[in-house]
């Protein structure tokens, strides 16, 4: 029941995702869906600590309603690509405005 709802939320934008920017290399990654920002909360520390030991340096979190595009935005593509990354909580899913 938990994975059919946070598949719901998630299908209409309003899962909770985990956005993870790196200085090094310049990289953006999106972690989830999470049904609550407390469960996203709940499991951070752990994907930040596996990008650590790869080797990631400068690393901010973010905690937020979107519904990512892509999971791993590289450095090439951010300059090209930042906006349409997610889609915010408050809009309508791209898929309904065509």
């Amino acid at each position: 029941m938990k994975e059919f709802l946070t598949n719901l939320l998630n299908y209409l934008g309003f899962a909770w995702w985990i956005e993870i920017l790196t200085a090094n290399p310049r990289c953006t990654y999106y972690f989830g869906p999470f049904l609550s920002a407390k469960e996203a909360e709940a499991q951070k520390d752990g994907y930040i600590q596996d990008l650590e030991g790869e080797g990631a340096q400068g690393i901010k979190f973010e905690i937020l309603r979107c519904k990512p595009d892509e999971l791993t935005v590289e450095d090439e593509d951010l300059g090209k690509k930042t906006e349409l990354v997610v889609s915010s909580a408050l809009t309508p899913p791209t898929e309904f405005l065509t």
